[in-house]
């Protein structure tokens, strides 16, 4: 018996493996996170670049992420660890001080930054669908 897959047979992942991908996607979002969070306000004049850089960033790795597991939840799991680090780190200290301020770069890197999350989140599905990786059901909308 030869356990070597034809040429373009796709073999199932194992589960310890998945599991461990799926847990790297995970912690790859909270690191971007914790960068973004004390980075994002670098700007060139008014324009804020890292802010913008790291939006770009959160939405490859969950579109990757989702492509490459080959399934939206690959996309989710470094969106939520992204969501999860950079809204932790947003809500203010006893003594009153935040981490992410209100300012334009800080309003670019959260909310442009959930954007891009959403976005790579839902672009994963529509293209893991539009390849027939999800099952249609007959006469269902869209054609």
């Amino acid at each position: 018996m030869d356990s070597t897959p034809e040429r373009g047979e796709i073999q199932p992942a194992r589960p310890a493996a998945a599991g461990s991908a799926y847990a790297v996607l995970f912690l790859l979002g909270v690191m971007e996170g914790l960068i973004g969070c004390f980075q994002y306000s670098h700007a060139i004049g008014p324009v804020p670049v890292a802010a913008l850089a790291f939006c770009v960033v959160v939405f490859a790795t969950c579109l990757l992420g989702g492509l490459g597991m080959d399934s939206p939840m690959g996309a989710l799991v470094p969106a939520f660890g992204w969501l999860l680090a950079s809204f932790a780190l947003t809500m203010p200290t006893a003594a009153g001080s935040v981490i992410v301020t209100d300012s334009t770069a800080g309003k670019w890197y959260l909310y442009g930054g959930a954007a891009s999350a959403g976005l790579g989140v839902v672009l994963t599905f529509v293209l893991s669908r539009r390849a027939g990786r999800w099952p249609r059901r007959a006469g269902a909308w869209p054609r």
